[in-house]
């Protein structure tokens, strides 16, 4: 279990820096209230990761794991190209 938790954690980590929630919270913290951007930052995420938790094991209840993988990786390489069309535009 420890193991899947340190795995889980450095792929949200890696995954994370330089995300544009780390700029939101630079900013709110850059008002001069790091523990309150720190405790209303964090609370979201709890929220946010509970949410995605609680979605994606009901979703393998039904779908075949690879499915989901795909699905999510797909989705997100079209957000990517939605985002960088934008920035191109």
């Amino acid at each position: 279990m420890i193991a899947n938790i340190l795995k889980i954690f450095g792929a949200i980590f890696v995954a994370e820096l330089g995300d544009k929630t780390q700029f939101a919270v630079l900013g709110f913290a850059a008002s001069g209230k790091p523990v309150a951007t720190f405790i209303g930052a964090s609370a979201a995420l709890v929220v946010i990761t509970a949410i995605g938790a609680i979605v994606g094991a009901a979703m393998g209840k039904f779908i075949p794991q690879k499915i989901v993988q795909t699905a999510a990786g797909a989705l997100f390489i079209v957000i990517g190209i939605v985002y960088l069309w934008k920035g191109l535009s």
